[in-house]
Parts: structure tokens; sequence; C-alpha cells
């Protein structure tokens, strides 16, 4: 039986599905469950039936291999495998461990009972993907874990425990472990003692203010889901649990998850899952290429970035050397790490144990031979290639025989800096995004000379430390930082025709991003970008000086750590007020420039700086900087506040139409204040533009 094996256990036969990595349900897999119960059925000396999961989980749900192909509808479909489920004579248990999501979880929603192991994750996160639960999965979950509860679960997609849900009617029994063995002793038990079973379709959705209920929970899915479709259409299915008999109930699931399946957000979502788990994949790279043991790690740096860095590594369970020159400066370091942990706790996010666990996992030292033991070290020092060569030199003496030394830099040269060792091989950039702790997203910056297995072990290291891991080649800024030139240019340059940093901020904050670049500057720091403008400046004497932004930082205001920047800041605060001293800069700016300031459009300002970015991207990718488009969005999606429901920048411009793109483009090109160059579309753009052809 493809996909899902069989075998009996006494008087209880066990199907288990197997479909790695998550036993995502497949036609194979729904196929080999149905063949699974029909033998069942057929066997008279089978009298009870169990679903289990191989592997690490029960069921990730749909396979997304799948996905957008004739086989995803091919029957049995998942609705048929409920209803075979639902309608099997014999009782059928669900056994749970690891994961059921999406489908998986509705799957065992079918079943007459269901057994969890206590730390097994339950969860519908289907609105994260722009549709909704497809399979009963509004209709059954309020049935089984009560109204308010299953509005929590399904309008944000976030998972719970089995722990969580041990009192619900969506759980018989949950265990500590071995789930499988479990479950055949519960399912003979149900036979032994002729225990009634009941499906949750015959259950009724009782609460004593239904639309109370409801109605705050509309109000959290607008304000919460951004005003998209998906959340509002949650919350309907839902209620039409609460209101209506169980299959018109489905009835109107259905319509509403076509509905939403066909919607531009759903196809951007789909996009954005499936671009994540793109990047993963290196061609070029063996699936089995070897990879080295990370058993320690060093950081060198105990500033906001390293030790941000260090939690990462303690957080996976790695002892990490925190290395400074200054005992003052690894003093501040650790107390930020103890803080952090401690307002962790505070919040309830980390139990005081774990605290404890993590801060003693960082040691503290002063000099660079202490940490020379470490399997992977990861420079981060400031943004200066003469303190990069001093650092490395160092790190080329003390470091044992194969351990990966790993930058941190955002823009500088990771070949330059691999040069500054006798083993390039070991040398690679990990560029971590602040606060490290808790930004997902690394750029695995692969140099000339790194070493095969140096790749493969930073990508293995990055899912180990919960990141969001995209390779770049070497170039100036990489991927992100590159590509955000050309976005911060245009904002600069929208100022000085007639904007200000709030109107900028505010209309690509309504169109989507999680900050503006103003505020995003502030927060940062604007000296950050100005000592990256000050090099390139030196290096390249023809650079555009950016009048405007130099100024600012001339006169201190390096934003919120100062409390004034692009906007000013109450102490203690992080609200950003908008500032008449910017404004009077701002305005002076375009005096001097000769410019008679005009009213720009919000949508304007959102497609320069949008088409800044993937024009700047288009380019990256004919370099061979970036692997594939979706890389790149999965960059911007992942630590620079791209809107999620837009798929990242070149997703974007595809669902616009790259000849759109490049007309808007030459349009830019006209104003007069403009540079004709920069809007020069990429040859990749114009090629794709001309053939009618999407990233």
């Amino acid at each position: 039986m493809g996909g899902a094996s069989y075998a009996k256990d006494g008087a209880v036969a066990v199907i288990t599905l197997e479909n790695p990595p998550v036993n995502g349900l497949g036609l194979e897999l729904r196929t080999g469950i149905v063949a699974g119960l029909e033998a069942a059925a057929a066997d008279a000396g089978v009298q009870a039936v169990v679903l289990v999961g191989a592997g690490k989980g029960f069921s990730g749900g749909a396979d997304l291999r799948e996905l957008d192909t004739p086989r995803a509808t091919a029957e049995p479909t998942l609705a048929a495998v409920i209803r075979a489920v639902e309608a099997s004579a014999k009782p059928v248990v669900a056994a749970i461990h690891g994961t059921a999501l999406g489908g998986g979880l509705e799957l065992a929603l079918a079943c007459h009972h269901r057994i969890a192991v206590a730390d097994a994750r339950l969860g519908l996160p289907e609105v994260k993907l722009g549709i909704l639960p497809g399979g009963g999965g509004t209709q059954r979950l309020p049935r089984a874990v009560g109204l308010e509860a299953a509005l929590d679960m399904i309008v944000s997609g976030a998972p719970v425990t089995a722990e969580r849900l041990r009192e619900t009617a969506l759980l018989d029994a949950v265990v500590e472990e071995d789930v499988r063995t479990a479950a055949i002793a519960f399912a003979a038990g149900v036979v032994a003692e002729g225990r009634p079973s009941r499906l949750l379709r015959d259950v009724a959705v009782e609460h004593d203010d239904a639309e109370a209920v409801l109605a705050r929970a509309r109000g959290v899915a607008e304000r919460e889901g951004r005003g998209l479709p998906a959340a509002r259409a949650c919350v309907e299915a839902v209620a039409a649990a609460v209101a209506k008999p169980f299959e018109e109930g489905l009835r109107v699931e259905r319509e509403l998850f076509l509905q939403l399946v066909r919607t531009p957000e759903a196809k951007a979502l789909r996009h954005a899952f499936l671009a994540q788990r793109a990047a993963a994949r290196l061609p070029g790279l063996r699936e089995d290429a070897p990879t080295r043991p990370v058993r320690s790690a060093a950081v060198v740096g105990a500033g906001t970035m390293g030790s941000g860095i260090a939690m990462c590594l303690a957080d996976a369970g790695i002892p990490v050397t925190l290395v400074e020159v200054e005992a003052r400066a690894l003093e501040r370091g650790m107390a930020r790490i103890r803080e952090t942990y401690e307002a962790s706790v505070k919040k309830g996010k980390l139990a005081p144990a774990h605290r404890d666990e993590r801060v003693s996992l960082v040691r503290p030292v002063l000099t660079y031979a202490e940490a020379g033991a470490a399997d992977v070290v990861v420079e981060a020092v400031f943004e200066d290639m003469a303190v990069k060569r001093d650092v490395f030199a160092a790190l080329d003496e003390v470091m044992k025989p194969g351990a990966i030394l790993a930058t941190n830099t955002s823009t500088l040269d990771v070949n330059r800096i691999a040069a500054f060792t006798h083993r390039p091989q070991d040398v690679i950039g990990m560029h971590f995004f602040s606060p490290a702790n808790v930004m997902r997203l690394l750029e695995v910056v692969r140099g000339a000379f790194t070493g095969e297995d140096v790749l493969a072990t930073a990508m293995a290291l990055a899912k180990r430390l919960d990141k969001t891991a995209v390779v770049s080649g070497v170039c100036d800024g990489f991927i992100g930082n590159r590509m955000l030139e050309p976005y911060r240019r245009q904002a600069v340059l929208l100022l000085e025709e007639g904007a200000l940093p709030q109107q900028i901020d505010e209309a690509l904050q309504r169109w989507g991003m999680a900050m503006g670049p103003f505020r995003v500057s502030d927060v940062v720091g604007n000296d950050v970008s100005w000592l990256i403008r000050k090099r390139r400046y030196a290096e390249r004497p023809g650079t555009p000086r950016q009048r405007i932004p130099d100024r600012l930082c001339e006169l201190g205001r390096f934003g919120q750590k100062v409390g004034a920047g692009w906007y000013r800041y109450q102490p203690g605060e992080r609200r950003p007020i908008p500032d008449p001293a910017v404004e009077e800069i701002v305005v002076g700016a375009s005096s001097e420039l000769g410019l008679t300031r005009r009213r720009i459009s919000d949508d304007e300002i959102v497609e320069r700086c949008v088409y800044a970015l993937v024009n700047e991207g288009a380019r990256i990718l004919e370099e061979g900087i970036a692997q594939r488009a979706s890389d790149l969005d999965v960059v911007y999606l992942a630590g620079y506040g791209f809107p999620a429901h837009r798929g990242g920048p070149m997703f974007h411009a595809s669902a616009v139409g790259l000849s759109e793109v490049v007309r808007a483009m030459e349009r830019f090109a006209s104003n007069p204040h403009a540079d004709p160059a920069f809007w020069r579309p990429a040859p990749l753009l114009t090629r794709l533009a001309a053939d009618g052809r999407s990233f």
C-alpha cells in the first residue's frame, strides 16, 4: 500500500502513515489509508484500527509537493479519506505524536478516538497560507475544544500542545511516550468494554453567548489579519458550525475555501511558504555532502550583535565562548544576555531553570586563545576591513585545524577576509540580522574558496539555530543590503522632490511593509548606514552624495538610541514623533538643489521604492549572486519586513507583470530629478518582460 503500511497487533489493525519527512497527505498516502481501512473492514479478526505516523510526527497536512498539480485533487481526496474513516464500522483511534497540523489534524478529528503525547503540537495553520482548513477542520474543531479555543487556533493558525487540550473532547488520553503502544491498548479496551464511539460531527457546538464571541473574533480577524480575507473567512466558517447542521457547515467551509484559494494573497503566501523550503536546496551541493561536527562555538565581539549571536547558540544548547578584548565591554555583553533572558522569564516565555541553563552555556573570556578549541567561531566586530583583518589573523593563529571561521559582515568582501588567513576554505559569511536572537534570516555567504563541507555545515547549523538561511555569493551588501541600497536611495530622492519621512514611511506601511525606511533606519542606527556610505564615497569617488541623511548624521541624529533621528523620541519610548527640525533639513536640501517641491502620491512612493528593489534583484540573479528569484523573496520576507501577502519583491513584480514594471521604470526615468541610468532595466528584466515571462 503506497505511502502507508498495514500490520496487525492482535485484534487491532495498525495503519502507519509513511511519507517522509512530515507524512504529508499525498496521493499514495491517501490511497494507502483507504486501502488499510478496507483491509481492516474485510478481516473478521480485526476489531479496531489505529492510525499512527512514522518518524517524528503524525502528519504535517497536505503534501506541498503536489500543490497545484492534478495529484492534489485526485481520488481519494482528503475529504474522501475522512469520510472513509468516519464510516468505518470498526473504531478508529488516532495516535498522535510530534505534530498533527492542517489536514493531519483534520484526519485525526475524523477518527472515533484520539490519543496524543503531551508535547505533541496540534494546529490548523492554513490561515498563514491565505486559506482556511478545507477538510472539515472549522466544523469539527469547535465541537472538540469549544468555540473560543477553536477560534483562537483557527484564526491565529498557531499550534497548541496536547497537554493544553487534555481536558477537551479532542483527546481521550494524553500520554508521556510510546503513543503507538498506548493507542493499541486503548483500542483493544474500547472493544473489550463495548465502549460507544462518538463522532465529532454528531456533537453540538454549545456556548452561552456565541454571537458575542464571534463578534469579538471578527474584530480580531480584521485587526490582526491586516484586512486580509482569510482570517475573516475563518470566523465565518466557524460561525456556520454554530448555526448550521454539520453537512451545511461543511458546504459553507468548502465554498469559502474555494473563494480563498484563488485570491492573490493566497497565491503569494503559498509562494512564500514554498520559497522558504526551496532556499535550503543548494544546486551543486550534494544532498549527502559531509558536514563538520559543531559541538561548541565561539563569538568574537560582545556588542549588541555578538551577544545576540551568542544567545542564538545557547538557545540551541551549544556551549559558546564569548570573546572580547576589553573587560568592561565583555561585562556589558554578559549583562545584556542576562537581562534579555530575565525579560523572557518575566513575560512567561522562559522558565527560570532554562534561563540559568542558557546563561551558563556562555563563557566570557578576554583572549582569543581561550576560544581555540571551538568547532566554529563567528566574528561580530566593527564593520571595518582593517579591524576584520586583525581579528581573522588572530583567529588563524589560535583556532584548531578544521574549525569554521565565520564573519558576520553585512557588506564587506568575504574573499578578502578569507585571504587574511592561511585556510580560506574554512572561511564563510554568516550574516545575522539584528537582534540576532530574534530575527529569523541568516545570509550564508559562500566565498570563492569556501569548502563544500563548510557550506553544508553552515546550513545545518542555521537549521539548528531555527534560522531561515539563504545562500549568497560575494558582492558589496550580498543580497539584502545590496537591494536595500537603491530602495533607500529612492526614499531619499523622494524627500528631495517633495515628500517627508512620515509620508514615505506611512505609504509603505499601508502597502504592507512592517516599517518604512526611515523608521527602520532610526531603529538600526543611522550611523550604521552612514559608515557604509563613507566607505563607498572613499572607494568610489563618483558615488552620489546623500546630503540629507549625511547632514542628519553630522548633527548626531543617530536614531532611537540617542532620542533623535528621522524622528524624535520621548525618553524611554519608541514611538516616532515627526520633528520640524527634520522637515527644515529636508526642505533646505531641496532649495540647495534648486528643486521646486511637489506633491507626491503614495502610489509613486511605493512603486519607486519597490521597483528599485526588483531591478537590483534582477541584476543579482543575472550575476549569479543568488541561486533563484524566490531566494530574494525569502530574504525580504524573513529579514526586511516585506509583506508576506505580497509574496516578496520578485513575486510581486511578476504578479504585476514585468512589462508593466518596465513601463513604470521608463516613466520614472523621465523625471527631471532622476538619474536615467538608475532606472535602466536590468538585462534579465528586459528579456523576461519582452518574452512575457516572469521571475
